[in-house]
């Protein structure tokens, strides 16, 4: 089984694009293979709108990529859907809106306006104006997990002893206790994002893939041959091994 997979985007489209240039350059030499996105497309970044048009763009265009749901992504819609939503997974004292959340700059990458003295109703107003229907679409019917071979992809993790099957969706996008804690062989590797590290980082049983571009940090891309990682550099490969 051969895999690539790329970390939380986070609207930085220059990121993106370069994560895919460093998977074009290692499949010349090791062969074409899947490429999974782990979710949280959206938010904080300057291009939320740009990196879904890429994604939907290389998706029509036949490339093998497969792009999942993660929390960011789903707080966007649901806003769409109503401005007043609260989304089980948010903190109660938090809106899609909050300066914490990036919203805003989503926002901000379809022309419209959310000034902290807008109210939220005239802000979603706009939203459902000028954010495609194509776009919500396509974020709406994002996978929340993918499996290859020995690999499990998700966006934060899983509820563990659970069955893939009978996951939540709630869960596989916001969780991070008990998972994060937990040491247990969950059988397939795990490869996540969600919650943001300095560096991408091998658990054993998982390995969390967001290097917090989000928050100014890298984009990283890794190739998967069966449960081997390789964080993929401008270098080439190398070795991403469980700490010790």
């Amino acid at each position: 089984m051969r895999a690539y997979a790329i970390g939380d985007i986070h609207g930085q489209l220059g990121l993106l694009k370069a994560a895919h240039d460093r998977i074009a350059t290692d499949s010349v030499r090791h062969g074409p293979a899947p490429v999974v996105h782990v979710g949280d497309l959206v938010d904080r970044g300057p291009d939320s709108r740009g990196v879904i048009d890429f994604l939907m763009q290389g998706i029509a265009a036949g490339q093998d990529w497969t792009v999942l749901k993660g929390n960011h992504d789903r707080l966007f819609t649901r806003f769409l859907h109503d401005p007043f939503d609260q989304d089980p997974g948010l903190r109660s004292e938090f809106t899609w809106l909050h300066p914490r959340l990036g919203g805003a700059e989503t926002l901000a990458s379809y022309g419209v306006r959310s000034a902290a003295d807008r109210r939220a109703a005239l802000v979603q107003a706009d939203a459902v104006q000028l954010v495609p229907q194509a776009h919500r679409s396509f974020l709406e019917g994002l996978p929340a997990w993918h499996r290859i071979g020995e690999v499990l992809f998700v966006h934060a993790g899983i509820r563990p002893g659970i069955p893939i099957e009978s996951q939540t969706e709630t869960d596989l996008i916001w969780i991070r206790q008990p998972f994060l804690d937990d040491p247990r062989d969950h059988g397939p590797l795990i490869v996540h994002g969600h919650t943001a590290l300095d560096a991408p980082t091998h658990h054993g049983n998982r390995v969390n893939i967001d290097s917090s571009a989000g928050y100014g940090g890298p984009l990283t891309a890794i190739a998967l041959e069966g449960r081997e990682v390789f964080l993929l550099t401008d270098a080439g490969r190398v070795p991403l091994r469980p700490m010790i």
